[in-house]
């Protein structure tokens, strides 16, 4: 079924923009033609289901592909649970890395023009290109000897579409835990897919892949390089809706008489009629745990109240136990709904999900996408 016409304008014009053509001929290039729909995507605003029907996408559609990634990812988190938050295989022997990520790339000084501007606009935006992630990711990594888990607690609290599965497990792929190999990248690949803005020419990335596989394989950071600008400071993180975009009545308990429909951030869709009272849920152990940016926190808000009949901000094990839910594997909320009963449904899938751990994204692609639709998707 055809997606209808969004109360969400922002949403609807995205999804007027997308090309499934142009983003597959151009979608590596940071100033190519993403769909820019990942927000929404991670947020439950539209489904991987409603988008591969809308755009009638077909097995050899690169954006189908891309779909495949983040259906994998979840696939994975099911499988492990919190055990996306360790390395999942052993990383390059004999090297050690830092439990802090160091002030210089927090705040843009690293000298690197990629690094910097990615961070830069990361925070201007809480977005990033997947280029410019792995990017990122790389040389905090394996230049830098940060550990992966650091960085990524850092970026996704940053990011407006920050979604664990997704971003943990790429600095893990790109760490070596979660692949056979380390990712990397050098000067020409930056010159190749991004704006000269961002070039890095005479830095320690203007080199062969050689070396820098030798740098990755090698226990000794690199230090920062001398600064080209002044930086930015690091906004703050907050694990609890900041106070100028919530009023009193966000802090009510909702009324407990009669079933309960919980909506938590992830399931940002209207709910069918019949299901309760809507309650728009911020359960506060998750967010302590994994603050977000204000921006983030603007981006959810509204919308979550605009499918909600009210908000609960607290604990959701305080709530009755005659509520409902969709299912959601973000750790806190899912213990939460669970301890108290919730009766959840599925969350939407495109993929079918295996019953055992795929290793990799071709198994995975290959049990689910290569034999379910070993055909053409629609007519």
């Amino acid at each position: 079924m055809r997606l209808s016409p969004s109360s969400d304008p922002e949403l609807a014009a995205r999804l007027t923009a997308v090309s499934p053509s142009d983003y597959a001929l151009t979608r590596n290039h940071l100033d190519g033609a993403v769909t820019g729909l990942s927000p929404w995507i991670t947020h439950g605003s539209v489904t991987l289901p409603e988008l591969v029907e809308h755009f009638q996408l077909q097995p050899d559609d690169k954006l189908a592909f891309q779909f495949g990634w983040r259906e994998f990812f979840h696939h994975v988190w099911g499988q492990l649970g919190e055990g996306i938050f360790a390395d999942i295989r052993p990383g390059l022997p004999g090297v050690t890395y830092a439990g802090t990520l160091p002030a210089d790339i927090r705040e843009a000084r690293s000298g690197i023009p990629t690094i910097d501007r990615s961070v830069v606009e990361l925070y201007a935006t809480g977005y990033l290109h997947n280029h410019a992630r792995l990017w990122l990711a790389s040389y905090t990594v394996h230049l830098r000897k940060v550990h992966w888990r650091v960085a990524a607690d850092w970026l996704y609290g940053h990011l407006r579409d920050g979604d664990l599965a997704a971003n943990h497990l790429s600095w893990q792929w790109v760490a070596a835990t979660f692949s056979s190999k380390p990712y990397l990248f050098n000067a020409d690949n930056v010159a190749r897919f991004a704006p000269a803005d961002w070039h890095c020419p005479g830095s320690v990335l203007d080199t062969r892949y050689e070396r820098l596989e030798e740098i990755a394989r090698h226990s000794t950071a690199l230090d920062a390089s001398p600064p080209t600008g002044d930086g930015v400071l690091e906004p703050p993180l907050h694990g609890e809706p900041p106070l100028h975009l919530i009023s009193p009545a966000d802090f009510l308990s909702p009324d407990s008489s009669g079933p309960l429909h919980l909506v938590h951030p992830w399931a940002l869709r209207p709910v069918p009629a019949g299901s309760g009272r809507r309650i728009g849920v911020i359960h506060l152990p998750f967010h302590r745990r994994f603050p977000w940016s204000a921006e983030r926190w603007a981006f959810v808000l509204p919308r979550l109240r605009a499918v909600t009949d009210a908000l609960f901000i607290g604990d959701i094990a305080t709530l009755n136990d005659h509520v409902s839910a969709e299912a959601t594997l973000n750790p806190g909320y899912r213990d939460a709904l669970a301890a108290i009963g919730a009766e959840l449904t599925p969350a939407p899938r495109w993929l079918p999900d295996p019953p055992e751990l795929c290793p990799s994204f071709s198994r995975f692609w290959q049990q689910t996408a290569g034999r379910r639709h070993a055909g053409r998707w629609h007519a």
